[in-house]
């Protein structure tokens, strides 16, 4: 019988029988990201073997970007989540999943390079940007380039839900760039609206990535809904702790220069929720920072955030969705990849004190 024929009661018996990760020490509650990352290593170590063989062009100029990419790093959060949420599920082989998480990091960074052209940003991760060193145009093509290897792939796994549910997820992430550059430079984003965009344009990836995990696993139909709430979830307190980092972290810490998010014009939660505290001429000084994007408004916003506490509010936001992704997981056997799934929502927010 296979793991998709199973009830989902049975499932998580068999899930509990066959968990890879058993023997490996549980992740304390606190547990930091290396630890999380110490944890996968192996399982993410085969997703960058696959990562490097589908880069492989031989147009030369892709396989510059694509190797200055990899080297970049970054926490590889999406395809982490893809193999956690597998192993969490009882995945006892996780080959699929390792090619579902190398799929969702292609999205993920083609979006990146689609972003920082748009944004016309010169630093991601502490290192200059695609299109700083190669110019626009060549990042929007190889941004293409891996949108389209990503769809090769996903055809390679040959299952029309894993399709579906990617081609659903890149559609939205799409018209979630397109919805936040209408926003741009609009200090009347509510706050409503600043989620509906953050969880269309970052979160609905996490949210895939998570389900993604489940199914290579064989979940049921209800397992991975809840992996995919969970993402949802854990996607929106990580998008909200980065917009407060924009305000209260430092390049080593955040990767881009401070301030980036009001100097490209964007309205996010801290300046939302300054606006609702602050008194008529500070909130008229948001205002027209926002509408004319600009970072030498950066020091007067500063202080209008922090006499109004808008970033201990917007974490207070951060930690509410945090709270919401470990109560969306399902309920399966204790491992040590479940128990990092409960720690990841804990560090999206940890991160920021």
């Amino acid at each position: 019988m296979r793991m998709s024929e199973f009830s989902d009661k049975q499932r998580l018996a068999y899930c509990g029988a066959m968990t890879s990760d058993n023997a490996t020490p549980t992740p304390a509650p606190s547990a930091s990201f290396a630890a999380i990352q110490q944890l996968c290593a192996a399982d993410m170590a085969a997703v960058d073997a696959v990562i490097r063989g589908e880069l492989n062009s031989d147009v030369v100029l892709i396989n510059q970007i694509g190797e200055h990419i990899v080297r970049a790093g970054g926490k590889r959060l999406r395809p982490l989540l893809v193999v956690l949420t597998a192993r969490a599920c009882g995945a006892g082989n996780i080959d699929v999943a390792t090619r579902l998480a190398a799929v969702v990091e292609f999205i993920h960074t083609a979006t990146l390079l689609h972003d920082d052209v748009v944004d016309e940003s010169s630093l991601r991760r502490g290192r200059q940007t695609a299109n700083a060193l190669w110019g626009n145009a060549a990042s929007v093509l190889v941004g293409d380039f891996l949108y389209s290897r990503a769809f090769q792939m996903m055809v390679g796994v040959d299952q029309m839900a894993v399709m579906k549910l990617l081609a659903d997820t890149t559609n939205a992430i799409a018209a979630g760039e397109v919805l936040q550059l209408l926003h741009m430079g609009d200090p009347d984003l509510t706050e409503s609206k600043y989620l509906d965009v953050i969880r269309r344009k970052t979160a609905i990836l996490f949210a895939a990535a998570c389900q993604l995990g489940a199914m290579s696993a064989g979940a049921g139909l209800s397992v991975q809904r809840s992996m995919y709430n969970y993402g949802m979830a854990l996607g929106i307190a990580f998008q909200i702790a980065d917009d407060v980092l924009d305000y209260a972290g430092d390049v080593g810490q955040i990767g881009k220069n401070v301030g980036d998010d009001l100097a490209e014009g964007k309205t996010t939660l801290p300046l939302i929720l300054a606006q609702m505290r602050a008194s008529a001429a500070d909130v008229e000084a948001i205002r027209s920072a926002v509408r004319n994007a600009d970072r030498l408004a950066l020091s007067n916003v500063l202080d209008v955030i922090r006499s109004t506490d808008a970033l201990d509010a917007s974490l207070g936001r951060a930690t509410d969705y945090a709270d919401q992704a470990t109560q969306s997981l399902p309920a399966l056997a204790r491992s040590a990849s479940f128990d990092a799934l409960e720690a990841l929502a804990r560090y999206a927010v940890q991160r920021v004190s």
